[in-house]
């Protein structure tokens, strides 16, 4: 498991939000540019699979709770 893996989603947005702030002062040189880059890329694919997950177990809960089968409505917002 990844170090990136381990993180909360909250951890981790706050991390891309750092990311995104040190590229965008343009301050990094090239190579830490890119590895920067890198790094927000994963952190944001991490981002999207927690929620992903986290819409899955809504649906479940609504799903359990209408007690009807078959299929779910979106959540707002995703």
């Amino acid at each position: 498991m990844s170090e990136i893996e381990t993180l909360s989603f909250e951890e981790a947005m706050r991390e891309l939000e750092a990311t995104v702030g040190k590229l965008e002062t343009g301050e990094a040189s090239l190579e830490e540019s890119i590895a920067l880059y890198e790094r927000g890329a994963s952190l944001r694919a991490h981002c999207e699979k927690r929620l992903r997950e986290a819409e899955e177990r809504v649906e479940k809960i609504t799903l359990s709770a209408s007690g009807q089968p078959g299929g779910t409505e979106p959540v707002e917002g995703m």
